[in-house]
């Protein structure tokens, strides 16, 4: 397994940058543990219906705030009150600013010691999204959201939960550069491939006869930061959008959660449009599978051997070392790569591919 130090990426062992985290309708059940970027965290909604992700263990023994299910107040939905939630342990109370305010059977203020460190999260598409800056900074940019997601003529898919990967993330983006994979992996071959970076989004275009499906298929793929890929995709007059999210775990083990989103006819779908977008949902899902299997097997690209023709997969990786790199170094990063890149042996790109759009 290869950590972010064998790619040279950076100072930081863990992106800066909007990452999912958990769907969100896992928090109907209550509080849910996390473990993301080689810590732990309590993510709750609390009753105004607010988000609160605090780091996860009571600073009073160390109990995880999100992580007992057969505590009593965790059995009887007793944990959460307000906006605050209680240790399962002794019942200490950390609001939603992680301060403890409140003690069982104890008259005495609180230890101001025990605050805990709060984290920003947003719920985006059905997914809860966490900022994560090795800096602790404010984000520069904000999570993706698709107008398509509350267009009533498009069908939501639902998140498919894949598990991790003993794989660094690296590995997944490198995807992005490889127009070489397409033919032998996915049965598509493209006929027109081009790269592009603008600060924090990377993007590629690409189309080409599909064999499953008989047809040309185009696509306009792009990273919003290091860790949430979209990706609009037409087969004739089928429409649908990609969702491919991962977050590091660990230092070299990635969580992934895949989704698709299924444009119909008209604005009110019918149960058979629903089952067409859950059965192409799965042929998209499919499709993914062929590299997820790739990634289970095969050992890191630490260093790649590429062809004098591949000069896009070193763009990618310069591109995505602006997140493993302080903040005030990302304009370095943004200057070697702006533009657009076309590799050697394909032909320009078709300008129609542009007008797909995000």
């Amino acid at each position: 397994m290869a950590k972010t130090s064998d790619y040279k990426l950076g100072e930081f062992d863990f992106p800066r940058g909007w990452f999912m985290v958990c769907e969100a309708s896992e928090l109907d059940k209550g509080p849910v543990p996390l473990r993301f970027f080689g810590k732990d965290f309590a993510l709750f909604r609390g009753e105004s219906g607010r988000l609160v992700c605090l780091d996860a263990h009571c600073k009073h023994m160390g109990a995880h705030l999100a992580a007992s299910s057969s505590a009593s107040i965790a059995a009887h939905g007793e944990q959460i009150e307000g906006d605050a939630i209680r240790c399962p342990y002794h019942g200490w109370r950390y609001n939603q600013d992680g301060e403890l305010d409140d003690i069982p059977d104890y008259d005495g203020p609180c230890p101001k010691a025990a605050k805990l460190n709060t984290h920003l999260v947003q719920e985006v598409m059905g997914s809860i999204m966490m900022w994560h800056d090795p800096e602790g900074g404010e984000p520069d940019y904000d999570p993706p959201h698709l107008p398509e997601w509350d267009m009533p003529n498009w069908v939501n898919g639902t998140y498919d939960h894949l598990g991790t990967l003993n794989t660094h993330p690296q590995e997944i983006l490198d995807n992005m550069a490889d127009s070489n994979h397409l033919g032998p992996t996915h049965g598509s071959p493209c006929e027109y491939f081009e790269n592009s970076f603008d600060k924090h989004v990377y993007r590629q275009l690409q189309g080409g006869f599909r064999r499953e499906y008989n047809a040309s298929l185009r696509t306009d793929t792009w990273y919003t930061g290091p860790g949430l890929l979209l990706s609009r995709q037409s087969i004739g007059d089928i429409n649908g959008i990609e969702f491919i999210f991962h977050t590091p775990v660990e230092d070299g083990v990635t969580r992934v959660w895949h989704n698709n989103l299924f444009k119909t006819a008209t604005d009110s779908p019918s149960e058979e449009d629903v089952t067409t977008a859950r059965k192409m949902q799965d042929e998209v899902l499919a499709a993914f599978s062929q590299d997820f299997e790739i990634w289970s097997n095969k050992v890191p690209a630490v260093q790649i051997m590429s062809l004098p023709i591949e000069t896009n997969f070193q763009r990618g990786r310069t591109w995505y070392r602006q997140f493993y790199n302080p903040r005030s170094l990302a304009e370095e990063f943004h200057k070697k790569n702006t533009g657009h890149y076309v590799p050697q042996h394909k032909a320009k790109p078709n300008q129609a591919a542009r007008e797909v759009g995000r």
